[in-house]
């Protein structure tokens, strides 16, 4: 909380989304598309999903009307933060040849991005992602670190990073397929943020979180918070949190899951898994991705593309002649191996935030959690993981 939590009323939320405008922001919040909630431009209130709720099991999503006149009880939808920082595909650079061969880096456009609604799951994430890209790792030697954090900065992901500003929404509900709060990610956003809407009765507790956060506020109107509404904040995003009937037990998870690569459990999920990569492309946190070069048909000049990749597909484990990842059961296991643990070693942090949509947007309902729990119950792998 800031020093002085302050209120904006519901009826006046239209003034949030104008004086972004004003400040050269491209305003982005939430919208209903083709039977989800995505993030995309919106100019008033009305744009948002109001009264809408998300119920969402292993395999299943819908949206219903609650009637409530709400505008942030959806929980969230398939999107994160990550398709602003880490584009879907973009091209990296070009190369010319005419006469001298030159190199031309195209970086992306620079016009400051404003989201409104992104979750503290979707905020965890895109840390995560700062680690990968803004070379945040702490095992980096400090003379190796530039101004994005080291000589690894993916300039592309800078770019946008710098240009974004966050409006968090804290949730007052959780969907069945959350677990953030067993992972310390959330319901409550704490860091990384601009401005965090907590949404009340008639009204939200706004809190600054940055300086260009607290300057938005003075633009906006706004009434100091008594102690009832802050302590209504606070129970509502608890109550949250305790609804949550998932739970990541992350206890030795490290030792339990390297310990057990060739457990059965492997083949059991194997005969699930579609392979599809619904589970990378939904999460907030994976990365992995394919480069290309296209080349014109004169062959005067050619472009070097990067667009995302899943390691579920199969030619993504391609490697000199062979496929080093040909079964399934490979595919699935270096996800969840490198998702919670082998991520630990190399970022400080597990590549998990809770957000449960990789259970949500999985076409036969896999449920990560259920994977590792049933590893965890075999008595050998459990005394793996206690030493």
């Amino acid at each position: 909380m800031t020093a002085q939590s302050r209120l904006l009323a519901r009826a006046d939320f239209n003034a949030l989304i104008h004086a972004l405008e004003a400040q050269g922001y491209r305003v982005l919040g939430p919208r209903e598309r083709a039977g989800a909630i995505v993030f995309d431009e919106i100019t008033r209130a009305e744009d948002l999903p109001v009264g809408r709720v998300s119920a969402q099991q292993p395999g299943s999503y819908r949206l219903e009307d609650s009637g409530n006149g709400r505008f942030f009880d959806y929980v969230h939808g398939p999107e994160s933060l990550k398709r602003f920082l880490f584009a879907p595909e973009e091209r990296l650079w070009t190369v010319s040849a005419e006469g001298t061969v030159s190199f031309k880096e195209t970086l992306p456009e620079a016009r400051p991005v404003a989201v409104i609604g992104a979750r503290a799951c979707d905020i965890a994430g895109m840390q995560v992602q700062d680690r990968t890209f803004l070379a945040g790792n702490e095992k980096i030697p400090p003379l190796l670190k530039g101004g994005h954090g080291g000589i690894y900065t993916d300039p592309y992901y800078a770019t946008r990073r710098e240009n974004l500003f966050i409006v968090a929404v804290n949730c007052t509900r959780s969907a069945a397929t959350c677990f953030c709060a067993s992972m310390d990610t959330g319901p409550r956003a704490r860091a990384g943020y601009d401005l965090a809407l907590t949404e009340l009765e008639d009204d939200f507790l706004v809190e600054a979180n940055s300086t260009a956060g607290e300057a938005l506020l003075a633009a906006l109107p706004l009434r100091n918070a008594d102690a009832g509404a802050e302590s209504a904040a606070a129970e509502a995003i608890e109550a949250a949190a305790v609804s949550q009937t998932r739970r990541m037990d992350t206890t030795g998870i490290q030792a339990l899951l390297f310990d057990n690569l060739e457990h059965p459990r492997w083949d059991d999920v194997a005969e699930r898994c579609l392979s599809c990569g619904n589970c990378t492309m939904v999460c907030p946190t994976c990365f992995c991705h394919s480069e290309t070069d296209v080349t014109s048909l004169d062959g005067a000049t050619s472009e070097h593309r990067r667009q995302w990749d899943s390691c579920f597909a199969l030619d993504h484990s391609y490697l000199h002649g062979a496929q080093i990842r040909p079964q399934i059961r490979q595919r699935y296991r270096q996800w969840l191996t490198h998702k919670l643990a082998s991520w630990i070693e190399q970022f400080g942090t597990s590549g998990c935030v809770g957000c449960g949509r990789c259970i949500t947007w999985c076409p036969t309902g896999i449920d990560l959690i259920e994977e590792v729990n049933a590893i965890r119950a075999t008595p050998g792998a459990q005394r793996a993981a206690d030493i």
